[in-house]
């Protein structure tokens, strides 16, 4: 899967079924691995005011499907 795959992606969360916004960014290792992937929410005036980017880790994501990608936090 590539990056731009994942980009276009809403992240949601399991437990909270709140909508986290879409993938922006990953951080990889030294060696390629990914570590964490960088969520920033979709709305053009949520951004503004509340702005905060979520970023969780790789090993939290439950399942990547063909629209959403489905976190443990």
């Amino acid at each position: 899967m590539l990056l731009s795959e994942l980009q276009g992606k809403d992240v949601i969360s399991l437990y909270t079924g709140v909508n986290l916004g879409r993938i922006v960014d990953v951080e990889v290792s030294n060696d390629g691995q990914i570590l964490s992937l960088i969520a920033e929410p979709k709305k053009f005036f949520w951004r503004m005011f509340k702005g905060k980017e979520t970023t969780f880790k790789f090993s939290d994501v439950e399942k990547i499907g063909t629209d959403v990608i489905l976190i443990k936090i």
